[in-house]
């Protein structure tokens, strides 16, 4: 007997073979281009770039080392200058103002001038004084020569009085005259000697009034005569003048029509032609730093402006030692803090650039010398 095989269905006898995935398709090998053979190797250029910049580097690093070595700087100075506050030495209206802001003035020039006719009153007043007192001397000279008379009138007085008083006492012992009669001639003994004793008196007291000093003038004549000279003083302080050359600052307070009170500081005269900078170092850096040594200053106001110049003083103290309320270093929370010492630098030469007072500087001084 046949055996027959299960039949397929008819969908898959109908359905071809699944062909086989393609692979893709490899692309060609793609060749490197050729690079040139210079370029294969590096040049000397690259060479010298590679090796010559960190070989300068280095060579600049060991000099500015080494030459640091020998100097110290500090970027805390500052431009100083001789700064005189000028006061009216007397007070008084401001009738003129003869100066500006920023003018340069010599010794002797007029800054401003106080209202002078009060002043020449007092003068005169003082003149009149001395008159005065010349009237007053000639005044004792005269009581002087009067009592000079009154002495002698009071001496030939006396002369009588004791005679006729003589005359009474020889009557008396005769019986001849009165008892009222002897004591009327002893009265007038007694009158006339007082007379003499009051003009001798006065004659002292003239002498006293007209008596010279040292410098062989009556005092009241010579205290009148200080009483003018010092009014005359004042009249020529009426005309306020510079006491030395300079730059005039902060003169707005100058102001005509203004009350000037004595001894206020009415402008500033700024000293601009003899500058110095004051550069606050560090006192770890004043172990080889010495008076004389050269310095270099740089100021941030002149870019690439170099001033030569040399250290003139060393600070006698710290500035917290000159400070208004210096540091109490004697408390249980004590830090210790690098001090500043204030260092005085002279120019020596003139700058190219006007100087102005409190202008930033940067310092250095060159301390590879040593100190001599």
């Amino acid at each position: 007997m046949t055996q027959l095989s299960p039949s397929r269905p008819k969908a898959e006898e109908a359905k071809p073979p699944r062909a086989a995935p393609k692979a893709d398709p490899v692309p060609p090998a793609i060749s490197a281009p050729a690079l040139p053979e210079s370029d294969a190797k590096p040049s000397w250029h690259a060479r010298a770039l590679m090796f010559g910049v960190p070989a300068a580097l280095a060579i600049a690093g060991g000099v500015w080392w080494l030459a640091s070595g020998g100097s110290v700087s500090t970027d805390n100075a500052y431009v100083q200058m001789d700064k005189v506050s000028i006061a009216a030495e007397v007070g008084g209206l401001i009738t003129e103002v003869a100066v500006r802001e920023g003018q340069e003035v010599k010794a002797g020039d007029l800054i401003f001038r106080i209202d002078r006719r009060p002043y020449k009153l007092t003068v005169a007043q003082a003149g009149a004084a001395i008159d005065a007192a010349k009237v007053d001397v000639g005044n004792l000279s005269a009581s002087l020569a009067a009592t000079q008379v009154s002495i002698k009138a009071a001496q030939e007085d006396i002369a009588f009085a004791e005679a006729n008083f003589q005359r009474q006492a020889a009557l008396m012992d005769k019986g001849f005259t009165t008892k009222a009669a002897y004591d009327a001639a002893k009265h007038a003994v007694e009158q006339a000697r007082a007379r003499l004793a009051q003009a001798r008196a006065d004659a002292a007291e003239a002498r006293a009034k007209l008596a010279t000093g040292a410098s062989g003038t009556n005092p009241q004549v010579e205290a009148a005569r200080v009483q003018r000279a010092q009014a005359e003083v004042d009249l020529g302080r009426t005309e306020v003048r510079a006491p030395s050359a300079g730059r005039v600052a902060e003169s707005d307070r100058l102001q005509v029509g203004q009350m000037m009170v004595a001894g206020l500081p009415a402008v500033t005269l700024v000293d601009t032609a003899h500058p110095w900078v004051e550069a606050n170092f560090k006192e770890t850096d004043l172990a080889d730093m010495c008076i004389g040594q050269p310095a270099e200053m740089r100021f941030d106001a002149y870019p690439g402006l170099v001033v030569r110049g040399h250290v003139q003083t060393i600070g006698a103290g710290t500035g917290s030692e000159f400070s208004v309320l210096p540091a109490q270093n004697a408390t249980g929370n004590w830090v210790k803090v690098t001090q500043r010492v204030p260092v005085h630098i002279a120019f020596d030469e003139v700058p190219r650039r006007a100087m102005i007072a409190g202008l930033s500087s940067e310092v250095k001084v060159i301390t590879s010398g040593g100190c001599k």
